[in-house]
């Protein structure tokens, strides 16, 4: 009702315009004049929310206003009113009146002025004030029936509607179109819903029907309705939560001068009742009723829990007596079994308890018993570790520590006499440790350093070496054994540095030795050894390395075999017993068992039958390759010794100046070492290799250089003229031809040929120079220096090839450049010269693809494109030897040519010219003839005669003489009848009369 006083309230004030120009005032309910913030509101509904909410308090059952200056309302009692005349109050004196220039508030402080009238301002609209005339009817009062209006009995068409009776007849018949921007809404399209608030429906029928359903006298709604009894409760905390909540607290006491104020707040009331003196009630009556107001509360909320709990405090009344009788008959019955446990405990229970006592202590006797003869053992463990290691049982000795420390901890744990015994058995175990790397060492260094036996000396393949086993193997067996068991695997590295160490000792004693029997420093003023190993010869030198070779041998024989017996231990420590044979021995190459068991198979049987594995897998993998690639590295630090070895005695250039035999016997004794070295440990060393190839590479510039310069100076000297050739050339070449290799033939000591006037290569002749023959005994040196030494083979083609092209080169220069006649004083450079110089050069040619064969089968893959040279200086030498053939068809032609050019067609016949050419092509043919072969000398005579026919058939033409069987023809047939006759004695010219006849135009 009060809401809808406010209402027309709003409605009075807002829609009358007359109200809201001709009022200048300000509006009441448009703003709330005593908040700290200025809020306007929109209606008056709101100002009186707002005026509920913040401005009114509620005491007891009434409600006070506190909308005014200090939270007083001057116009109602502070005792408080209703529910409905705090509605009309402040819809009397709040809402109705009009305020004008009311300011703002600012922070902290309130209006100073406001409309104080207590009675309601007449409005100027002409709207009735719903406050003054509230019973009044107006216009507003009346209602309309929209029935009433639709049946209007003024129309005439009953079919008419309301709406066309407004709008007109055409409003009806109007075709309304679908709106685009609604969708056409369908069942479906409430499908979801239905959907989801389909079990929400079912329980609200289950509810009904239950309330539907007659209820039984002790059921009560709030049992019925759980929902109701939590609104129930929700409304009993509500009214609870009037009541203040100190009056709540446990320690609340009005002794308290704190509480008592709060409760009883003397001074504020004293204030307010000066202040209003007016006010027609006294405060402490409100206060009164305020207090009671909170017992009321407080009584009726415990009347309505007793009357809830009403009905079990009654049956709780009534069941007392009841639970009273069951109490009594309850005590009189435990009363009665209590005797008879008691019957049953004497009777029953007391012997078999003294049986199971005595049973418990005869059980404690015995492992006390047990106790004592494991802590009499205990205590005798020290004495058996000392007797272990007097005979080197590391492992023994560590696993009886083991076991002690274990039965120390598990199950002798508190005895009070073993408190130290823990601590001494760990420093024990550390001292084992230590005793066994000293043992190892003291091991390593007597084995490695013992004298060389003649035996081991004897023994010089790596196959019989390796059946060789270590010296007091049992003892090394024992010491790995203890090591592995503690997982100290540092055994390793100390057995390489020991190893290092003894072949440094051994290369050196090796080295004192040799000086010492050779007594090359008598005088004592040699220096160092290196000083003194220097002023040994090559055989000496030779002889020291190959005791040292020998001698390091040996010494990686020991540690093969103390290498294979570690490894052995390895596997049988890592469980792995069936395999009894190192991995260097298992590829195949020994066959046979061994006869006698060695002391590694015994423990290989007993640690089976013990089951005990003292490393993993990952651990015997990394030791195995730890000692394999110790043994290569031993082998490695051998040839590093061995390299500074060659390197002091090559510093004043020794190995430089050696000869190929002797460079070729010390790289097959490195090679050698080599070799065996790599079938010691599997894997090739580089350093001593790559020494050595250092070293060839200055023996091949010596080498090369040498014989480059020995060739220079043969063919500077070179008078090219036909030499003899010596017996051991021919036999060099006979050599050559019977086995098919490059190598120099052996000396016999048998009475040496007689030199012959050519060199015969497989049946045929060749007239050479000395040069030449130099020239073949290089190349045959040179290529059974790479069948001595192949890493050289590259470096030794490259030298060799550049030995073909400089023989080819210069001899061009001495014999087609002419360069022989200011060199060695030659007159002219002959037909036969040049004939000479040209089966040389076909010599060489011969022998060159059998150098590229012999070269191609010692080279790399990776290098076979290097004999492409050979090629090249196949090519330099052919086309040499054509060279020199067109040079001797232009001395010949030229010599025709100057001679026909004054040849003239005149008695006597034969001509003069004719004779002195006929003489020159004999002369020719008697200086090649012995020196060319057959075939290249008829190819010189075809061009020769070519040539003369060419020069004869110009001179014919520049004398004008044709075939008109004349008298110049016939003296030209008489001197061509001459030339033909005796040119067909020569070789390949025998139908030379059948080619003449192209000499006429």
């Amino acid at each position: 009702m009060a809401t809808g006083n406010v209402d027309r309230i709003g409605r009075s004030s807002t829609s009358s315009p007359a109200f809201a120009t001709s009022n200048p005032s300000v509006v009441a309910w448009k703003r709330c004049s005593f908040c700290a913030e200025p809020i306007i509101f929109k209606s008056p509904r709101e100002f009186c929310r707002h005026l509920r909410e913040c401005h009114c308090t509620k005491e007891g059952g009434s409600y006070v206003c506190r909308y005014g200056m200090n939270g007083v309302c001057p116009s109602l009692p502070l005792e408080g009113v209703s529910d409905r005349d705090y509605e009309d109050h402040v819809a009397r004196d709040h809402v109705s009146i009009a305020v004008e220039n009311v300011p703002a508030r600012d922070s902290g402080s309130q209006s100073s002025s406001r409309t104080n009238s207590r009675s309601p301002t007449p409005s100027l609209s002409s709207e009735p004030s719903v406050v003054q005339d509230q019973h009044k009817w107006t216009v507003y009062s009346s209602k309309v029936n929209l029935p009433a209006a639709l049946n209007d009995p003024r129309l005439a068409k009953r079919e008419t509607d309301f709406f066309t009776k407004t709008w007109g007849e055409s409003f009806e018949k109007g075709q309304i179109l679908p709106s685009p921007y609604l969708p056409d809404i369908t069942k479906h399209h409430f499908m979801k819903y239905l959907h989801r608030t389909s079990k929400r429906f079912k329980h609200h029928q289950r509810n009904l029907q239950s309330i539907a359903a007659p209820n039984s006298p002790l059921e009560l709604p709030v049992d019925l309705f759980p929902a109701l009894a939590a609104r129930q409760f929700d409304k009993s905390r509500t009214e609870l939560g009037q009541i203040p909540k100190y009056f709540l607290h446990p320690g609340f006491s009005l002794e308290n001068p704190d509480t008592f104020n709060t409760v009883f707040p003397w001074q504020q009331i004293e204030a307010t009742r000066h202040a209003q003196s007016s006010m027609p009630r006294p405060p402490s009556k409100l206060l009164q009723e305020k207090l009671s107001h909170y017992l009321d509360i407080v009584e009726v909320q415990i009347a309505k829990q007793i009357s809830l709990r009403s009905e079990a405090f009654f049956h709780a009344m009534t069941s007392h007596d009841a639970l009273q009788e069951h109490m009594t008959r309850t005590c009189a019955a435990i009363k009665h079994l209590r005797d008879k446990i008691h019957n049953l405990d004497a009777t029953l229970v007391k012997g078999p308890l003294t049986i199971m006592r005595l049973s418990k202590s005869r059980s404690n006797a015995a492992d006390l018993f047990n106790k004592l003869k494991l802590m009499s053992t205990v205590h005798q463990t020290q004495p058996t570790i000392q007797m272990l290691l007097s005979t080197n049982e590391f492992v023994g000795a560590l696993d009886l520590i083991s076991t002690t420390q274990e039965v120390l901890t598990q199950e002798l744990a508190g005895v009070h006499s073993f408190r130290h015994l823990g601590s001494q058995l760990a420093e024990l175990e550390k001292l084992i440790d230590k005793m066994m790397q000293a043992d190892f060492v003291r091991y390593a260094t007597a084995d490695l350093n013992r004298p060389l036996s003649q035996t081991e000396k004897i023994m010089e393949e790596p196959s019989q070496c390796s059946n060789l086993r270590p010296c007091n193997e049992e003892r090394l067996v024992a010491i790995v054994f203890g090591m592995l068991r503690q997982h100290k695997f540092n055994f390793v590295d100390v057995y390489r540095e020991e190893a290092c160490t003894a072949i440094k000792a051994i290369i050196k004693q090796t080295i004192i030795d040799c000086i010492t029997a050779t007594d090359t420093d008598t005088d004592g003023t040699g220096g160092g050894l290196a000083d003194q190993m220097r002023n040994l010869n090559y055989p000496q030198w030779m002889e020291l390395l190959r005791n040292v070779f020998s001698n390091l041998m040996i010494l990686l024989t020991r540690v093969k075999a103390t290498q294979i017996v570690m490894c052995e231990v390895v596997r049988v420590a890592a469980g792995k017993v069936h395999s009894s044979k190192s991995p260097d021995m298992a590829s195949g190459d020994q066959t046979e068992d061994d006869t006698e068991p060695t002391i590694v198979s015994r423990s290989v049987s007993m640690e089976c039958d013990a089951e005990d594995i003292m490393i993993t897998d990952t651990e015997h993998t990394r030791i195995v390759a730890s000692l394999k690639e110790m043994l290569c590295q031993v082998c490695d630090h051998s040839h590093d010794r061995c390299v500074k070895i060659m390197t002091a005695r090559a510093k004043d250039g020794f190995l430089e100046k050696l000869s190929s035999s002797e460079f070729v016997t010390l790289s097959r004794a490195i090679e050698r070492f080599v070799g065996d070295c790599e079938d010691i440990c599997g894997r090739r060393s580089t350093s001593l290799r790559g020494s050595l190839q250092s070293q060839a590479t200055r023996f091949v510039n010596r080498f090369h250089d040498e014989r480059k310069i020995k060739l220079s100076l043969i063919l500077d000297s070179e008078r090219w003229k036909q030499t003899d050739v010596p017996g051991e050339f021919q036999e060099l070449v006979d050599s050559i031809a019977t086995t098919g290799k490059l190598c120099l033939p052996e000396k016999h000591t048998e009475s040496e040929k007689k030199p012959s006037e050519s060199l015969h290569v497989n049946g045929e002749k060749y007239a050479v120079v000395g040069t030449v023959l130099m020239l073949l005994k290089m190349i045959v040196e040179y290529c059974q220096c790479i069948d001595d030494i192949p890493t050289i083979t590259s470096d030794f083609l490259q030298r060799l090839v550049e030995l073909l092209k400089m023989f080819n080169s210069r001899s061009c220069q001495l014999v087609l450049g002419a360069g022989a006649l200011q060199l060695v004083g030659l007159k002219t450079i002959t037909t036969k010269n040049l004939a000479l110089a040209s089966r040389c050069l076909q010599l060489v040619l011969h022998y060159i693809p059998m150098v590229r064969a012999h070269f191609e089968q010692r080279l790399p893959a990776k290098q076979i494109q290097m004999l492409k040279h050979f090629d090249h200086a196949t090519k330099d030498y052919t086309d040499h030897i054509s060279e020199i053939s067109k040079k001797l068809t232009v001395i010949m032609g030229g010599m025709l040519e100057s001679l026909l050019s004054r040849w003239e067609v005149k008695a006597p016949m034969p001509s003069t010219c004719f004779r002195t050419i006929c003489k020159q092509i004999s002369k020719f043919h008697e200086a090649i003839a012995d020196l060319l072969p057959d075939k290249q000398v008829q190819e010189l005579l075809i061009k020769i005669n070519a040539s003369f026919k060419e020069h004869l058939k110009m001179q014919l033409i520049r004398l004008s003489v044709i075939n008109d069987n004349g008298p110049q023809h016939g003296l030209v047939m008489a001197d061509l009848a001459f030339y033909t006759g005796n040119m067909k004695t020569l070789p390949g010219l025998k139908d030379i009369e059948n080619s003449m006849g192209n000499i006429w135009r």
